[in-house]
């Protein structure tokens, strides 16, 4: 598939997951950016702002298998992967799966099961693949994680292990819709016999995959990889910084821009493409000093500090 046919595609999955989820056009494309630069996505906000609605509207428009897993306190990792039972009738076992074994897995209020159960997700989202009983199985393809989490602050939450949460290419927030947007979300459910906001399916799985190769090949000329270099080991230097981006998120701000770079309908990046996912793809990477986390410093003004402290290399504007 031709850059331009994939960033087409990526308008008509805009425009009808749009139709039901109030939201504005940015987060829409950070979450879109995940699927096509094959990540995962962490989105974090208050209870009702339309988080799960989010993931299920992108499964379908995308034309992709779509499992919702509730994450609870008593919510064991063979819930997730599925477990080996036994059949009476052959006399065997036989691997029943979990609902892992989607295209697109909403695993919802993730920050509400024990680090244990959270764990459960790390090889499935790192490698494509899980080990049950020694025994390794594929997961589909495409594969893609959309996790949602309530702030760490309310009430019977865990915090994600640092490990869990550099799996996630971005994190981003909904945040509350603005006056026009609430009103339009009454309009939505004013038929009692709809549950729900609904959107069609505008591609398929072979299509997704055939995006997701566009996106390959993307031009990020050397300079703008400096680029990309510098401002990661740039949040190491960061007083405020314990441990900055790793080398992991260093690759995957590159795979960032260059789906940027797609939405934006271009063959190759441009220094705004960085600019564009560095907050999103930072800020939840960063671990903050003892007295940075005390201060309440914000990772995304760390984030933000380092775009203003690093500059374009010249030529790659």
């Amino acid at each position: 598939m031709k850059v331009t046919d994939a960033t087409d595609a990526c308008g008509r999955v805009l425009g009808e997951v749009g139709s039901a989820v109030i939201a504005d056009d940015e987060f829409l494309e950070t979450v879109l950016a995940g699927v096509l630069a094959d990540g995962h996505v962490l989105l974090e906000d208050v209870p009702g702002t339309g988080k799960t609605l989010t993931a299920r509207s992108f499964a379908d428009a995308l034309g992709l298998d779509f499992r919702r897993i509730q994450f609870t306190p008593d919510l064991l990792p063979a819930d997730i992967t599925g477990s080996t039972i036994y059949d009476e009738s052959t006399g065997g076992f036989t691997f029943q799966r979990g609902p892992i074994f989607a295209n697109v897995v909403l695993a919802d209020e993730i920050n509400r099961a024990p680090p244990k159960t959270q764990a459960a997700l790390l090889e499935a989202m790192g490698e494509g693949q899980v080990t049950v009983d020694r025994e390794t199985y594929d997961l589909p393809d495409p594969f893609f994680v959309i996790a949602t989490q309530n702030p760490v602050e309310q009430e019977g939450t865990f915090r994600l292990p640092e490990a869990q949460r550099d799996r996630f290419m971005f994190k981003t927030e909904m945040g509350y819709p603005d006056r026009a947007g609430e009103r339009r979300l009454l309009d939505l459910r004013a038929d009692r016999t709809v549950s729900a906001p609904s959107v069609g399916r505008v591609l398929d799985e072979g299509t997704v995959s055939g995006m997701q190769a566009a996106v390959e090949t993307v031009d990020v000329e050397g300079k703008l990889r400096d680029y990309i270099v510098d401002l990661a080991r740039a949040t190491r230097e960061d007083s405020r910084v314990r441990v900055g981006v790793s080398p992991r998120g260093i690759q995957r701000t590159f795979e960032a821009v260059r789906a940027a770079a797609v939405l934006a309908g271009r063959d190759y990046a441009v220094p705004d493409d960085v600019k564009r996912v560095v907050r999103p793809v930072f800020a939840h990477r960063l671990v903050l000093t003892t007295e940075a986390s005390v201060g309440d410093v914000d990772p995304h003004d760390v984030a933000e500090a380092v775009l203003d402290r690093v500059t374009v290399p010249p030529g790659a504007e």
